[in-house]
């Protein structure tokens, strides 16, 4: 059901030794879960502009210039050659279809948020951001960017792994010929996965595939791919996974006996009390969605967006 997906990722994350220091930071759950669905495509900014390992530490420092890129012992400036080798390395990057990319936090190249900045005096504020996460950001703002450190909350990590799947199926819907028909067939199998993040997306998402035969073919793939991830973007909240599980129970109000529709509300009803796991109603759903033969609940994405292998909706 799910093809490899070509995720960018900070090459420490993957035990490579390219550490200022000469370690690593490997991460077990992208090693060893993540890893197995994925194509890991492995960069270090330091590394690659030449600084080597081990190699002398280097901060982000804020000066009347702006902020500088700054050896911590030499006071070395690498601001020049980091910069212009990111948004060269980043307009490469678009290239590589990518559909993800994990950076290491913290890091004076890599962190995508709260990033140490120094003043000369040395106080340093947590305000700032990598120059290569930067460019890369800039570059690829419909891309799924996270920072290894924030994965390790449940919520965050289905919420990432999710829009790499769905930056993936975008770009399958995409590629080679497609009509505005197969534009409306693939929106009609994502809408309730755009309801559980982004109501409002989902109803701009509706009227624009309602006018997709009037439009020319590059503005409404412009528009359709910028609102589809932006609207994936927003968290989906208990709330709203409440609200799209009641609207998935009005489907089986003509074709479940009484007991199983009660088990379903009571199934939805602990999830909303925080008894249970997501994947607790989600399932029930499903049984009973492969038993009644229910064509459009068949088809949508809401209900398995990732591989059930890596077991996301068990913790969330």
């Amino acid at each position: 059901m799910f093809d490899t997906v070509r995720i960018g990722i900070s090459s420490c994350l993957l035990g490579q030794k390219v550490r200022f220091d000469g370690g690593h930071k490997r991460d077990v759950f992208l090693v060893e879960t993540f890893g197995k669905f994925v194509e890991w495509v492995p960069l270090c900014p330091e590394v690659e502009i030449g600084l080597g390992t081990p190699r002398e530490a280097i901060r982000l420092v804020r000066d009347a210039g702006g902020v500088r890129l700054i050896g911590v012992k030499s006071a070395a400036d690498h601001t020049d050659r980091m910069r212009g080798w990111a948004v060269h390395r980043a307009d490469l990057l678009a290239r590589e279809t990518l559909d993800g990319y994990i950076l290491k936090k913290d890091s004076p190249s890599c962190g995508m948020e709260r990033v140490k900045v120094y003043t000369p005096g040395g106080v340093p504020s947590r305000d700032g951001r990598g120059l290569f996460a930067e460019a890369l950001i800039a570059r690829l703002p419909l891309l799924p960017v996270e920072e290894e450190g924030r994965l390790s909350d449940p919520r965050l990590r289905d919420h990432f792994v999710e829009r790499v799947f769905a930056h993936r199926r975008l770009r399958d819907v995409f590629a080679g010929r497609w009509t505005a028909g197969s534009l409306v067939a693939f929106h009609s199998a994502q809408k309730l996965a755009l309801l559980a993040h982004s109501p409002s997306g989902y109803a701009g998402l509706g009227r624009l595939v309602a006018r997709a035969g009037e439009m020319p073919r590059a503005e409404l793939r412009a528009e359709y791919e910028a609102g589809y991830m932006k609207s994936l973007s927003s968290m989906a909240t208990p709330r709203r996974h409440v609200n799209v599980l009641q609207h998935i129970a009005g489907y089986f109000k003509k074709v479940l006996d009484e007991d199983s529709r009660r088990e379903l509300a009571a199934a939805i009803a602990d999830y909303q009390a925080g008894l249970v796991p997501l994947i607790v109603p989600i399932t029930l759903v499903r049984h009973h969605v492969r038993r009644c033969g229910i064509s459009y609940l068949e088809g949508q994405v809401y209900l398995e967006p990732h591989p059930k292998e890596l077991m996301l909706r068990n913790h969330v």
